[in-house]
């Protein structure tokens, strides 16, 4: 397509201060295909961040609170308020963006449910990136998917077990701290007894390779000797894919999962698999 106009995507617009160029739009769009392709993965990741919200409604997230009253605790008390505000603001901002595209398009408007609306401004993405309010749309969008991350995984400054440290001799194991895999450039994978053992994340399919090699007695701890198992944001940072993607991944190519504590967790070979896959084909 023909390229036009600078680029009005909360991407572009956001980059303006640290020196970033703002791309230019496609055709008929006020957006680059990265910021168009990008409000689209996150409309596509929102029906998936409510539901684990949803799964946070109990009070279960780490140091949350819950409030007492003198006649004991309510039940179904959505106890975990930021949880519940975050589900709520997904209604309403997804309902009134939905409620302008059926009102200026003249077609009906879908069930008030994030599944529904999402799938609704998906079919109508196209039409919303050549929108006047297409700024708007993509930050609110932006903003909505941040909050449903933070909400959904709480903890950022937790420490996933992945297995053991493939440096030859090294008694350590290794560790995704998220908080830093969260940085592009971050030493996201670390190892607990040798600091100067520290990789990024993208480097995650050539250590898993080698950490087999590294244990292959199994000698590791029961956990993660057989199979490591992690959850949809974990795998979205260690192979710097969106979170949305993961769930459709999931689906789609059946990874083997386990629920714990209300989570639900996938099999490291089933995605490395499924990512190594993907990465062959180009």
């Amino acid at each position: 397509m023909t390229v036009t106009a600078l680029c009005h995507g909360e991407g572009c617009r956001g980059g303006r201060g640290d020196g970033r160029t703002r791309r230019r739009t496609l055709q008929g769009s006020r957006l680059c295909r990265a910021c168009r392709d990008h409000f689209a993965a996150g409309l596509g990741e929102l029906a998936h961040l409510y539901e684990e919200c949803g799964r946070m409604l109990g009070g279960g997230a780490p140091g949350s609170l819950r409030e007492r009253t003198t006649g004991g605790e309510l039940p179904g008390l959505p106890f975990n308020t930021a949880a519940a505000d975050v589900r709520s603001r997904m209604v309403s901002v997804l309902g009134s963006w939905s409620g302008l595209v059926a009102q200026q398009r003249g077609v009906t408007s879908p069930p008030r449910t994030v599944a529904a609306l999402t799938a609704f401004l998906l079919r109508n993405a196209d039409w919303l990136a050549a929108h006047s309010a297409a700024a708007e749309a993509t930050e609110e969008i932006a903003r909505l998917v941040r909050a449903g991350r933070r909400a959904a995984f709480p903890d950022p400054a937790r420490a996933v077990r992945i297995g053991v440290c493939p440096e030859p001799g090294c008694p350590g194991g290794l560790a995704l701290a998220v908080r830093e895999a969260a940085r592009a450039d971050g030493p996201a994978i670390v190892c607990d007894a040798a600091a100067e053992h520290r990789w990024t994340s993208d480097r995650w399919s050539e250590l898993s390779h080698c950490m087999e090699s590294a244990d292959p007695a199994g000698t590791a701890p029961a956990a993660t000797a057989t199979e490591r198992w992690l959850t949809a944001a974990d795998i979205a940072r260690l192979w710097h894919a969106p979170t949305g993607t993961v769930y459709r991944l999931a689906s789609e190519e059946r990874w083997r999962r386990r629920n714990r504590a209300g989570r639900t967790y996938y099999s490291e070979t089933d995605v490395r698999a499924c990512f190594s896959r993907r990465a062959a084909r180009g």
